[in-house]
């Protein structure tokens, strides 16, 4: 992209209009997850055919990333930003309108592809103001994409509650939704290529610089997900508990990492992304192993918010470290967007299959040490960390682009 100076106001503007993008496309993925029984018994699917269905949207999300870096070169970064999350907010009507499977099949793979490129280029954005600012601001951006998600969450349960038909829900909070976004995208930075760029490829496997990259956010994916769609069941079934005690083990991992997220700009701007990662990653372990040695519940709950905790920060600083190791950050980030959005499609069947192979203690020691990989590797996430900034906060000096 081209260097164009910016105020530091301006930058800390944009700061917060990208925050703002961040909580509409949470909130988009909270206002779906709410009415997913609505929507199987309006398709008149079963159980199985849902799980079918649901594995679309990150098939759609992995193979349309890579096509983000494309737009924003031939759109710029903001244009680009504000067509995919229209995009991205208008698409969550489509699966409350599909009248069977192989509707809602198309319906949700287009939401998960349109997911994919706004989840790139906002990131990508993300990490631009970060290098600008010359501070960790990733976490608490991923933080309010899950505060988004809780809020659209409690008005689709609300929504739910009162019986409202959800094709209704869902148009409502896509029109809503998509004037939040679009409006957010217009104090961007307004990121623009270079006249002598060369474009990225239409489409173009993880840059290697990813790799390692992807692999630290498998690892805390593959943690995340298996923790979020099983934890309850481990407390049911392993510990015997109450089906209420057991939903709140899973809202209390939730909680967990969206007030570790909002937290934890602070605590990598003190320590640096590797040694809060590796930190993270001690937890984690500690966290699985209180789960797999547990014989009461609180134990097994301290365990799944210590995963939580731990895991917490290592996504969005595996996105910063990307749009830092290489020439193309949107197409490293893209790379680790696909890795890490294969890890959350792969854990939760793992989990379910190795738990109907053996049992879910087996399950959650392959979680556990998985958790060791993201303590191991942590220190592929330094790449760039000393290239990034300084800026003098007390002024309004114009912030240059940090890349040569």
């Amino acid at each position: 992209m081209e260097a164009v100076p910016y105020e530091l106001r301006d930058v800390r503007r944009a700061r917060y209009a990208v925050a703002a993008v961040f909580a509409v496309h949470g909130a988009v993925t909270g206002s779906f997850a709410t009415r997913v029984p609505w929507i199987q018994d309006h398709a008149g699917v079963s159980a199985g055919q849902l799980g079918l269905a649901l594995a679309c949207p990150a098939l759609g999300a992995s193979l349309a990333m890579p096509l983000a870096g494309r737009i924003s070169h031939t759109f710029g970064a903001r244009n680009a930003l504000r067509g995919l999350i229209a995009l991205w907010t208008l698409s969550l009507a489509l699966p409350a309108l599909s009248p069977d499977l192989l509707a809602l099949c198309v319906a949700l793979f287009t939401f998960g592809a349109t997911a994919g490129m706004a989840d790139v280029a906002m990131n990508a954005l993300g990490v631009e103001v970060e290098n600008r600012l010359g501070r960790s601001i990733m976490s608490g951006l991923h933080g309010m994409w899950s505060a988004g998600a809780l809020i659209g969450s409690a008005a689709g349960t609300l929504a739910a509650h009162l019986g409202s038909d959800a094709r209704l829900h869902h148009a409502l909070a896509a029109a809503v939704l998509t004037v939040l976004g679009v409006g957010a995208c217009t104090w961007v930075l307004d990121l623009q290529p270079a006249e002598d760029a060369e474009p990225p490829p239409r489409f173009a496997l993880p840059p290697r610089s990813a790799l390692l990259i992807g692999a630290v956010g498998f690892c805390a994916v593959f943690a995340e997900g298996a923790s979020l769609d099983w934890s309850a069941v481990y407390l049911r079934d392993r510990l015997a508990t109450s089906a209420g005690l057991a939903a709140a083990c899973t809202t209390g991992f939730t909680l967990t990492m969206a007030v570790a997220r909002i937290a934890g700009d602070r605590v990598v701007d003190r320590y640096g992304s590797v040694r809060t990662v590796r930190a993270g990653g001690v937890l984690a372990v500690l966290g699985g192993l209180l789960i797999v040695v547990s014989r009461h519940p609180a134990v097994a709950m301290t365990g799944f918010a210590l995963v939580g905790l731990g895991i917490a920060v290592v996504v969005p600083l595996c996105f910063a470290a990307a749009g830092r190791s290489g020439p193309n950050p949107s197409q490293a980030i893209a790379g680790v967007a696909t890795i890490t959005y294969t890890s959350g499609l792969v854990a939760p069947g793992a989990v379910g299959g190795l738990a109907q192979a053996t049992n879910l203690v087996v399950s959650f020691g392959l979680v556990t040490v998985l958790a060791c990989g993201v303590a191991g590797f942590a220190g592929v996430l330094g790449a760039g960390d000393r290239d990034r900034p300084k800026v003098s906060r007390p002024t309004d000096a114009a912030v240059p682009d940090p890349r040569p």
